[in-house]
């Protein structure tokens, strides 16, 4: 198929799929008459977001004829993980295009902490700035853990083990998955698991609404909500100075785990807006976008004084 008849063939298909990303398609078809490849979606090299899409695409092209395969399934959350939780400087740039976005006045917010919410900051900057490391006994142990609370009655082979990709890792060692954020994403993790298990297994395994055909791996998607989170509330800064991010430190002077609570409330979030949106994978990070919105709006709230008060909490137990 030449060039000519490829535009027009993707432009008929773009029409019934919608004008949403038919910028990126039109660059990116400029792109393929340039250089001639697409890059491999297993690749680990600084790409755009048009790219990152048509890898997906191809994947989901190829992946049709054996759908249920293991191969099939690690390389969609390898997908992810390139996308959604690659270089650090790449994934900054995700969320940063959406803000942090200041509510109110559109400018930086200045606000006197109490020291005991300084303090609560200050030990959650702490848990942020630990990486994840393999040979860390506590941290592997933190895997396991979280393997026995995912699947009770299923025996772990190994920590590097093709079991890992049932959860929704891109391959059999998760450590790898951990680039993009450190320790404290298998924390918040383990925390969801532990408070509130009958949420965190209804979205493991799917078992809420009426799902794609290709669903989101459970695992890369919880890496990246504990990262959207983090830029969201503005806590790689020493103060957060966006309304969500000064009520959020409110609400962790009074309650330590409020961190952890909000990565569970904004898990199921994501994934009821997954559902309300019809979505599939390659609309991952349009959802997590439309999640972070919602959050945001919700921390900025007047009457959210606990992190109970936020309205997604009831989500947990539903």
């Amino acid at each position: 198929m030449n060039f000519s008849s490829l535009f027009w063939v993707m432009f008929l298909l773009l029409v019934i799929k919608g004008g949403r990303i038919l910028v990126s398609n039109f660059l990116f078809l400029m792109r393929i008459r340039r250089r001639q490849y697409i890059p491999s979606c297993a690749s680990h090299h600084r790409v755009d977001e048009d790219e990152i899409y048509w890898d997906a695409k191809k994947q989901d092209e190829e992946s049709a004829l054996s759908h249920n395969s293991p191969h099939v399934i690690s390389q969609l959350a390898q997908c992810f993980t390139n996308a959604m939780v690659g270089p650090r400087a790449w994934i900054g740039g995700i969320f940063t295009r959406s803000g942090n976005r200041r509510f109110g006045s559109g400018k930086f917010l200045d606000h006197s902490f109490t020291p005991h919410q300084e303090e609560r900051l200050r030990k959650l900057q702490e848990r942020i700035g630990v990486p994840f490391e393999e040979t860390c006994f506590n941290h592997q142990e933190a895997l396991h853990a979280l393997w026995d609370l995912s699947f009770p009655n299923v025996k772990l082979k190994g920590l590097i083990s093709e079991q890992w990709k049932d959860m929704g890792w891109q391959g059999a060692n998760p450590a790898t998955d951990f680039r993009g954020c450190g320790f404290i994403s298998l924390e918040n993790l383990l925390f969801f698991a532990r408070t509130y298990p009958a949420s965190f297994h209804r979205l493991l395994f799917k078992q809420a609404g009426e799902r794609a055909n290709w669903e989101y791996p459970f695992a890369v998607a919880g890496i990246n909500i504990s990262f959207m989170l983090i830029q969201m509330l503005d806590l790689y800064s020493a103060k957060p100075k966006c309304l969500p991010g000064i009520n959020f430190v409110k609400l962790l002077g009074e309650n330590e785990e409020a961190f952890d609570v909000l990565y569970s409330v904004a898990f199921a979030m994501m994934d009821a807006q997954w559902l309300a949106m019809h979505a599939s994978y390659m609309d991952f990070n349009e959802v997590l976008r439309v999640t972070r919105t919602q959050l945001e709006r919700e921390l900025s709230l007047e009457d959210v004084h606990r992190i109970q008060d936020l309205p997604a909490f009831n989500l947990l137990y539903h």
